[in-house]
């Protein structure tokens, strides 16, 4: 038997949202109608969940992020504190344009550090890892690092969160003990 979603007393979820088992909505958050988080995700303090946010299953909302209609996130997400999403590439407070939300996609086990900052309209790959205060204006591969603004590669991490340091093409995770290839600019598992 699973275990119901836990919703702190001073959070708002709108009727029509769908919470997984084992979901925790905490302090201050508001989830609206429509929006799906998969089981076992977790939002913490002060959080926004817009209509038609969809979340995979066992994803990690630090506190102080919002995901706007447009944002989806795959299973195994972690989001670090305030990043911000967005949805409309060029805002105008006196131009409606709900009609022209960018998707935006954040991969299976993917990363985005604390105050990063996510152009609407791209992806993040898989298992892919923003560093703190990026600006990622571009689709991000899998397994790449991204630092900096605008945000460029540092590199490619493993799916257990270790860089990886290619030779002959080859890498193994330092603490898994995962295989990984490199071809071009991408990065497979072997």
């Amino acid at each position: 038997m699973s275990n119901p979603a836990y919703i702190h007393p001073s959070a708002v979820v709108d009727e029509g949202a769908t919470l997984g088992a084992s979901v925790k909505v905490w302090h201050f958050c508001h989830i609206m109608p429509g929006a799906t988080l998969g089981e076992g995700t977790s939002l913490g303090q002060n959080c926004f969940v817009a209509d038609g946010v969809k979340t995979g299953a066992n994803c990690k909302v630090q506190n102080n992020v919002s995901l706007y209609s447009g944002v989806t996130l795959g299973n195994d997400v972690f989001l670090g504190p305030s990043c911000v999403f967005t949805n409309v590439i060029n805002p105008r407070s006196s131009v409606v344009r709900r009609d022209s939300y960018s998707p935006t996609h954040v991969g299976d086990g993917a990363s985005v550090g604390a105050n990063a900052t996510i152009l609407c309209g791209i992806t993040i790959g898989n298992h892919a890892f923003i560093g703190a205060g990026a600006v990622v204006l571009r689709d991000v591969p899998n397994f790449a690092i991204m630092v900096g603004n605008p945000a460029t590669q540092n590199g490619w991490m493993s799916a257990h969160g270790c860089r990886l340091d290619f030779n002959n093409g080859k890498a193994t995770c330092p603490e898994s003990g995962e295989e990984y290839k490199i071809e071009g600019d991408r990065v497979e598992r072997i």
